[in-house]
């Protein structure tokens, strides 16, 4: 995994999970556009996809973080 594509993800998983006022397409686009631009074509897809297996799971992440 490239490294800017590892910290892209982490800003926006930070994002999703501390930021909840942020909506979550918001925090998915400006996370594969970053990619995309400092990173590599594919790395978009990358992110996207990451992103994507995370979301459906918000709110358990959520939870477990405010304990």
């Amino acid at each position: 995994m490239a490294s800017v594509d590892r910290n892209v993800l982490r800003m926006a998983v930070y994002e999703l999970l501390y930021i909840p006022d942020t909506p979550v397409s918001v925090v998915m686009n400006e996370a594969v556009e970053l990619a995309k631009k400092y990173s590599t074509e594919e790395s978009g897809r990358f992110v996207n996809g990451v992103l994507a297996r995370i979301v459906p799971h918000l709110d358990r992440l959520r939870s477990n973080v405010q304990e």
